[in-house]
């Protein structure tokens, strides 16, 4: 980590934070009944303050509460960029054990994981408090209730830059990395009860949810650009001429909109990681974010590849992104121009194999290493939840003790195994 320099203030009097100087980290959890595993929409009764009033954010120290779209799910984040990963997975699982605390008086806890694997979106609830009328105009225009909307708990993970410079550097890194971060986050592959095509049904689903208005996902992996004016012309301004048809009162107009798999936020000087499931347990989450953030940090430094050859294609890098969130760690990548980047000289190799070799040149924090062994070693938690299952049929029934024990690992701050017990 480089030192924090004292000289770059925003014209707002925030500090600019270059590349690998800093991190945010946003992670979103579905709240669900402790006996049957439905989901509860009681976000509402977590977001009170000390008034006994419903906020929609609530400063906890250190860390943030805050709503999302569906009343059932709620986001814990860091209180700003922090200066390491250090003592993340502590933080964020002390966040959950507190929530946790508030809801154990109506009979209900937090669950991890990218999706809720039974329930009927039909059914969901959207935030009816303060800002309802933004989810409303969402609603209205694309029908929310509907998986990749109210059926979807996410990692976010937010990498900072300073200048245009830095910006065309972070985001190259991203734009390359994106198709294998599913290998390691894939944690969604049940929905409506069932094994669904994609380990990474989360993110299958969330590819469809704009199929109205493409410009505001785009294909996942987003458009190169080497500025802020490019990326405002190629990718902000489009978004906003093809909405603005359906929100006259222009609710939607702001950068938040963007939907692609890693959006640049300008507000604060950040570049947003959006493809990565929620895991388990915090310290699934924070490993998964370390090893993302040292394989992107080590292609915008220039240390794992002197340059980027061709500025690969947005359709070609969607390509290999698709084969991940379907087959996750045992993807077959099959692009040698595109794994020459990662210094790979074989034709072809599996997504697991190639983030094993990454992560043996490029070191992670030890504190996060054995999470992040296990998941090399027993696969995604998508992976380990289809192999807790073996033969056995998947039906809701079967999926409650799941729930249950997902529930467990995040309140206990431990990671999901193939072999764990359930009820």
């Amino acid at each position: 980590m480089r030192a924090r320099p004292r000289d770059r203030v925003t014209p707002s009097g925030l500090h600019t934070l270059g590349i690998g100087e800093g991190f945010g980290v946003e992670i979103e959890w579905a709240i669900i009944d402790r006996e049957t595993g439905e989901a509860r929409p009681y976000a509402d009764r977590v977001l009170v303050d000390e008034e006994g009033l419903i906020q929609l954010e609530l400063d906890r120290g250190p860390a943030q509460w805050s709503n999302e779209l569906a009343l059932h799910v709620l986001e814990a984040k860091t209180a700003g960029p922090v200066p390491s990963l250090k003592g993340m997975a502590a933080l964020f699982t002390e966040q959950a054990r507190e929530m946790n605390a508030r809801l154990h008086a109506v009979g209900a806890c937090l669950m991890g994981g990218g999706a809720h694997p039974f329930m009927e979106p039909r059914h969901a609830m959207l935030w009816p408090h303060e800002q309802r009328e933004i989810y409303a105009a969402y609603d209205r225009i694309f029908d929310c209730r509907a998986h990749g909307w109210v059926n979807a708990q996410s990692l976010h993970l937010n990498l900072p830059f300073d200048g245009d410079e830095e910006l065309a550097r972070l985001h190259d890194a991203v734009r390359l990395v994106l198709p294998i971060m599913p290998a390691l986050s894939a944690a969604s592959p049940f929905l409506d009860g069932r094994r669904g095509s994609y380990l990474d049904a989360r993110v299958d689903a969330s590819r469809d949810r704009h199929r109205r208005i493409r410009e505001i996902g785009g294909q996942v992996i987003p458009e190169p650009i080497e500025s802020r004016d490019e990326y405002e012309r190629l990718v902000l301004f489009p978004m906003y001429r093809a909405v603005e048809p359906y929100d006259p009162e222009q609710l939607l107009q702001a950068e938040w909109l963007n939907s692609r798999g890693a959006v640049i936020r300008f507000d604060r000087s950040a570049l947003e990681i959006r493809v990565l499931d929620a895991q388990e347990s915090p310290v699934a989450d924070l490993a998964v974010a370390a090893a993302v953030s040292a394989i992107v940090e080590a292609l915008a430094d220039r240390r794992l590849s002197n340059r980027i050859p061709d500025r690969s294609s947005t359709a070609r890098l969607a390509g290999i992104f698709d084969d991940v969130a379907r087959d996750a760690d045992q993807a077959v990548i099959r692009d040698a121009a595109y794994l020459r980047v990662f210094g790979v000289r074989r034709s072809e190799i599996r997504a697991g194999e190639l983030w094993e070799q990454l992560l043996r040149r490029f070191a992670i924090p030890r504190e996060h290493e054995q999470a992040i062994q296990t998941i090399l070693k027993h696969g995604p938690l998508a992976r380990r939840l289809v192999n807790h299952f073996g033969r056995r049929r998947v039906n809701r029934e079967r999926l409650v003790p799941v729930c249950q024990e997902l529930a467990a690992c995040l309140e206990e701050g431990r990671m999901f195994l193939p072999d764990a017990p359930t009820r």
